[in-house]
């Protein structure tokens, strides 16, 4: 029976969000299809990326930035990328647990993905999960990555403006040099500004940002102190979010982010259909068959890959019409 959750969603029903959510997270077929019906209606919520290391302050911050976006009457969508249980697989903290005060908001949608083991800081069913609250009719998307003791960056791919949150005296210096963040980042927050050495912390990135790569179609990164337990700096944050964004419009930016994201999504969906058809060939038989071949030398791996790929293309082949066919040439 089809579960047709799509319509519900686009009228902002929560409850059809939430069990769309849980089915792409579960990899389920169901949601394959709900989602083609849902993918038109997106495109307009502004996606708000916040990133950094555990312990920074990202969870408070960003129950600030939902109270004040409500406040300006917008509707807010936040996907909070959690740890994984090791007894359930499901995300350890709770939607509640997390973000209490919105939780009965009925403009506020909160949900909380396991990472599932992967790393990046970023669950494989966010972006679906982003799409849904940009289908169901929300203003602003905010996504909070999970922290895996560095600064990621992987939450670039799905943000139209990347926050990454530091803490002074916290080494987090060394870290934006190992990761490069400085290419990536649109928006620098110190949070705990109010702690010892936030001003030496400001001064290094300052030097940083000036001696980096400039960008002609990106502004320099703006710096802003935020003391997030007191709720201070958050009008100065969104400020410097809004203004990022108007940035991004008027230059091009936001459709050049987005197109690139639209790339970086149908490369990865391919790339996980082809791996998954990979691994139902022969109920799993022929792969093991070509490492095995690997293992004791019979094959190489450009060899084996040409083999998996023109038997691919045969399986494939199973899925097309009447007259057309893969090829490898």
């Amino acid at each position: 029976m089809k579960i047709n959750l799509a319509d519900r969603v686009l009228k902002g029903d929560v409850q059809a969000a939430a069990r769309m959510i849980s089915l792409i997270e579960d990899l389920s077929p169901e949601a394959l299809a709900e989602m083609d019906s849902l993918y038109p209606h997106t495109g307009r919520a502004y996606i708000v990326g916040v990133t950094g290391a555990p312990g920074v302050g990202k969870s408070t911050l960003t129950d600030n930035l939902v109270g004040f976006f409500r406040n300006e009457g917008k509707s807010v969508g936040v996907v909070a990328i959690d740890p994984t249980s090791a007894l359930t697989g499901g995300a350890i903290l709770g939607d509640r647990v997390r973000m209490l005060r919105h939780s009965t908001d009925p403009r506020v949608f909160i949900r909380s993905l396991a990472t599932r083991g992967w790393a990046g800081g970023l669950a494989r069913a966010a972006i679906g999960a982003v799409h849904v609250m940009d289908a169901m009719g929300k203003d602003i998307v905010l996504v909070e990555t999970v922290g895996s003791g560095q600064v990621e960056i992987d939450i670039v791919k799905a943000a139209d403006t990347t926050l990454v949150v530091l803490n002074p005296g916290a080494g987090d210096e060394i870290q934006m040099m190992k990761a490069g963040i400085l290419e990536a980042v649109d928006i620098f927050v110190i949070n705990k500004a109010d702690k010892e050495g936030a001003d030496r912390l400001k001064a290094d990135l300052d030097f940083m940002l000036m001696t980096g790569t400039k960008h002609p179609d990106r502004p320099s990164p703006a710096i802003v102190p935020t003391e997030a337990i007191h709720d201070k700096g958050t009008a100065e944050l969104a400020a410097a979010i809004a203004g990022h964004r108007a940035f991004l419009e008027k230059s091009g930016g936001l459709a050049r982010r987005r197109r690139e994201r639209a790339r970086l999504e149908l490369l990865e969906t391919v790339e996980g259909l082809v791996k998954d058809r990979i691994r139902l060939l022969d109920a799993g038989d022929f792969l093991e068959k070509l490492v095995d071949d690997l293992q004791s030398g019979r094959t190489d791996p450009r060899r084996a890959a040409l083999e998996l790929a023109a038997r691919l293309a045969g399986d494939l082949n199973e899925l097309k019409g009447p007259g057309e066919r893969w090829t490898l040439s």
